[in-house]
């Protein structure tokens, strides 16, 4: 993307949503928009306690911006969501998120995973208050944010990373760093987009994405080997050139693999 990325306030109007997205991949259908879709939501009668403004706040604020920005993903969702375990498909839940919010992604790879690799256990709300204070100052934000705004966002980076599973709540007010690896079906998953997206190899193993997932590119090198080892697809490495035959050839045939294990 050429255009500049700020962060914003967008994830106020939900967190990581994981049951209503849940939800509304049941609902949705190919191609639908975000209108049709909150319309189909509401007639649906799945979100009784759900009021008809935050349910359109819902699919118009968070579902539309990670799901339906790309063309296939809310179907590539809604197919496996049934196959995956719950830890896999927050992941994935994740990463769209992110890529939705650039704050939650700055978030995570400048705050949790150098407090994950220095061996710390905790990260409190001061420390996410401290990180959108500097991001305010650098000029990341369109505009200055007020006190309340930062604080607000403060913690709704940290309700995220507890949503997705980042984090673990041990007290009141006390957040753990949770032990995060990405699971194997995300590897095939990102690779495999990121592939479909009309990256090269080089720089599918470079893409920032895995940097969600802790994951710098010698590290990529080792999922990808792994995935290799399992026959979805072949690896190659000659000092710093990659190459990778790619055993798909569209992402129905990833889907359909995942899919059954």
């Amino acid at each position: 993307m050429s255009d500049p990325r700020y962060h914003t306030t967008q994830l106020q109007a939900g967190l990581g949503l994981i049951e209503e997205t849940k939800q509304l991949l049941e609902v949705y259908q190919p191609d639908m928009s975000a209108p049709a879709l909150y319309d189909a939501a509401l007639a649906s009668g799945r979100f009784p306690l759900v009021t008809a403004r935050r349910l359109r706040n819902i699919v118009v604020e968070c579902f539309a911006p990670r799901y339906l920005r790309s063309s296939g993903v809310s179907s590539n969702l809604q197919r496996l969501a049934p196959q995956l375990s719950s830890a896999e498909l927050a992941q994935l839940f994740f990463l769209y998120t992110a890529r939705a919010n650039l704050v939650l992604a700055d978030f995570v790879c400048e705050v949790f995973w150098p407090r994950y690799a220095a061996g710390r256990n905790d990260l409190e709300l001061e420390d996410a208050r401290t990180f959108v204070v500097n991001s305010v100052r650098e000029g990341k934000t369109q505009k200055p944010w007020s006190d309340i705004t930062i604080k607000r966002i403060a913690s709704y980076l940290i309700g995220c990373c507890v949503d997705y599973g980042l984090l673990t709540v041990t007290g009141r007010h006390k957040r753990s760093v949770a032990p995060y690896r990405i699971q194997p079906k995300v590897a095939l998953y990102l690779a495999y987009e990121l592939r479909f997206s009309g990256l090269g190899d080089n720089q599918v193993v470079s893409h920032p994405d895995w940097k969600l997932f802790g994951l710098e590119p010698h590290d990529v090198r080792e999922q990808l080997k792994r995935l290799s080892l399992q026959g979805h697809l072949i690896f190659q490495a000659a000092s710093d050139v990659v190459h990778i035959g790619w055993t798909y050839k569209n992402m129905e045939e990833v889907i359909d693999v995942i899919a059954q294990g």
